[in-house]
């Protein structure tokens, strides 16, 4: 079964248990989908669908911050509702752990060494985290690791200049021998 006929089956159920909420909820996450259908002249995989259905979660995300910013407690609430109910249907979200891990492995594999490198970085890592994390929050991670990365290159670059302008110099550790580098 597809996840596009789970969303009706469950629309339809909800329909007969009265459960207004959840049918308006599936019921407009459903229109979404079958308004890109209709804009593309085909049949959304369980892919599109899944994409349809974070993109819904991320729109009532955003709108649970203004009604917050308004004062609108209420409407906020009702959102959060409708983000748990479309949430059943997207798979698990990764955890702070497991995001770290995928960022240093995709900065290792890209060899990423700079903030210039997001892009490639981010590239590599929409695969794994689409639907699981949101990307506001992947690129905040990437950006604070390409950050430290490109301090600690700067750093070793700054001693390794100092060490090269001072040759009687010696640092704590260092073997006493020509700077390396």
């Amino acid at each position: 079964m597809s996840l596009r006929d789970r969303l009706h089956d469950d629309m339809t159920a909800a329909m007969r248990s009265g459960d207004a909420l959840r049918r308006d909820t599936l019921r407009m996450a459903l229109s979404s989908a079958y308004a890109l259908e209709k804009r593309d002249h085909a049949t959304l995989s369980d892919d599109a669908t899944l994409a349809v259905l974070t993109r819904e979660v991320k729109t009532r995300r955003e709108s649970v911050d203004a009604y917050r910013k308004g004062g609108r407690e209420d409407l906020a609430a009702k959102e959060e509702a409708e983000i748990d109910i479309l949430a059943a249907y997207l798979p698990q979200a990764l955890t702070e752990e497991e995001l770290g891990t995928l960022v240093a492995d995709a900065i290792a594999a890209t060899g990423a060494s700079s903030a210039r490198d997001l892009g490639r970085v981010m590239g590599r890592l929409a695969g794994p985290t689409r639907g699981r994390a949101d990307g506001r929050h992947v690129s905040e991670l990437v950006a604070q690791a390409l950050a430290a990365a490109d301090l600690a290159a700067h750093d070793s670059a700054d001693l390794a200049t100092q060490d090269a302008a001072r040759p009687g110099v010696r640092r704590a550790g260092s073997s006493g021998g020509p700077p390396e580098g």
